[in-house]
């Protein structure tokens, strides 16, 4: 059952690397400092349905709607990206966008088979602390760069 999780968590450690080795060695435009909060916010959106509701039909197919708005727009600024990123920091991205929608897969598999609510939970809890770090960092302690 742990190769459900890990998904999640090399997600996890990708983003980390990006955010805090690639966007803050070359600081991020304001287009960013709003927009990656708004991804973040999309996919908090997608575990909330998975913390707030029963596995049903309904809930799923709401999740999926959910999920595929998500990985649609993770993509929004790519066309920005391409000119603003080191070759690398684009290669990150590329693997983070085939990350988004397995890590979706798996945690509604682990949702709809009532594996590890808690890990859900605590996911739902790290996706808010990640967007509020989004938030101040960027347009609070980071206004210059």
């Amino acid at each position: 059952m742990i190769l459900w999780y890990f998904p999640i968590l090399l997600q996890a450690m990708v983003m980390a690397i990006d955010e805090l080795y690639f966007h803050r060695n070359r600081g991020l435009p304001t287009w960013e400092k709003i927009g990656h909060p708004i991804d973040t916010f999309s996919v908090f959106i997608c575990y909330g349905i998975l913390c707030t509701q029963s596995p049903s039909d309904v809930a799923l197919k709401i999740y999926i709607i959910a999920c595929i708005f998500s990985c649609l727009l993770v993509t929004k600024d790519e066309f920005v990206h391409t000119e603003k990123c080191v070759p690398l920091e684009n290669w990150l991205h590329a693997v983070l966008f085939i990350l988004h929608p397995i890590t979706f897969f798996c945690a509604g598999f682990i949702w709809y088979w009532h594996f590890n609510p808690l890990f859900l939970k605590i996911q739902l809890i790290v996706l808010f602390i990640v967007m509020m770090y989004q938030v101040l960092y960027w347009r609070v302690f980071a206004k210059n760069k």
